[in-house]
């Protein structure tokens, strides 16, 4: 079977789910081409386990300190090119393309009659989710923006309907944790604004990686520059992360038992919804915008406990690998029965 795996770039999310895949998939000997589209070829980085992988320039969104900038983010719109992308994708070659949140593949696919099956987080939003912001224009980009004859959708509950837990690298070995550090990811925020926030925790130590940061050491502040390396290395012993309400990186901070604040990007229907979720499940604190005293109410918190999630991505590809892609139920269901959340998370319907 050969893959074609198309990874929406705007995010290092999508990129960490698809390593993720990428990594079982070849370990199953299975051919897969890696087409990212979403940011500029040149700010892609540690991509080493994508092989020769291609880039396009898809769609993206435009941020102003913390919020979505519509006009900008339409100014950066080239339908044209989107399109031209679309019909000059060949596919003759390829059994199967897998999608996450990516249009050129996932359009390209549907256009050739080539089965593409995606597994994004956003798929989650085509089901009955707590969802916030929603707008007309959001249903209709859930729908229709990578469009799958199957999709699956990821959350960190199934809500009563038929997803999958979140699908994350395996966990580093185990290190001791310092509680006196936190991780910061915050990268639609000004490093000045970030700065501002933090600076009244002098005895808490903040390991705050942002793609504007030069890398240097502000007395408790330490900005690192993006690396998936030394992220992981601080995310291991830190006790807790600070970030915008995505979706990979609380996924990851959960299954590592991180205290986790917050932050949704203003205008942008996904966050506001990823943060609802996490205040109804109790599994981690939200502040609306930029707030020193919810950095203080939430540094006074107890520690947290680790959710206990499956590794989705081999049962994914066994699911793949046995070829009936109709219907994903029990799959679903599967994996669900072996999650494990802490005591205090509040569970819905009960």
């Amino acid at each position: 079977m050969r893959i074609l795996y198309g990874v929406q770039g705007t995010g290092n999310g999508h990129i960490t789910r698809a390593r993720a895949m990428g990594e079982v998939l070849n370990r199953r000997g299975l051919a897969v081409d890696f087409l990212f589209s979403g940011r500029p070829p040149e700010d892609y980085f540690d991509m080493a386990a994508f092989g020769a992988y291609q880039s396009r320039t898809g769609l993206t969104f435009v941020t102003r300190r913390g919020r979505i900038d519509p006009l900008a983010t339409l100014g950066l719109c080239r339908p044209l090119q989107l399109l031209g992308d679309i019909r000059a994708l060949p596919l003759k070659d390829y059994d199967l393309v897998l999608n996450d949140f990516e249009p050129v593949t996932a359009w390209a696919a549907r256009r050739a009659g080539v089965p593409c099956i995606g597994i994004s987080h956003q798929a989650a939003f085509l089901s009955d989710v707590p969802r916030q912001g929603e707008s007309w224009l959001n249903r209709r980009l859930i729908r229709h923006f990578a469009p799958a004859g199957c999709q699956l959708g990821l959350h960190w509950h199934h809500f009563g309907q038929r997803l999958l837990p979140p699908l994350i690298e395996p966990a580093p070995s185990a290190t001791a944790v310092l509680p006196d550090k936190v991780l910061v990811y915050l990268p639609f925020e000004a490093p000045g604004d970030i700065a501002a926030l933090l600076k009244g925790f002098p005895h808490v130590h903040f390991y705050c990686y942002h793609p504007r940061a030069e890398p240097r050491e502000q007395g408790h502040l330490h900005w690192r520059a993006p690396s998936r390396q030394g992220f992981q290395r601080d995310l291991a012993d830190a006790g807790g992360v600070i970030a915008n309400s995505g979706f990979e990186l609380p996924s990851e901070a959960l299954c590592l038992g991180k205290k986790l604040l917050v932050k949704p990007v203003g205008g942008q229907f996904e966050q506001l919804s990823n943060a609802l979720a996490l205040a109804r499940l109790n599994l981690g604190s939200v502040m609306e915008r930029l707030d020193s005293s919810a950095v203080a109410t939430w540094l006074a918190r107890p520690p947290a406990e680790p959710v206990h999630y499956p590794e989705v991505a081999e049962h994914l590809v066994d699911w793949l690998l046995a070829g009936d892609w109709r219907d994903p139920a029990s799959l679903c269901e599967g994996l669900w029965r072996q999650v494990r959340f802490p005591s205090y998370c509040t569970l819905p319907g009960n």
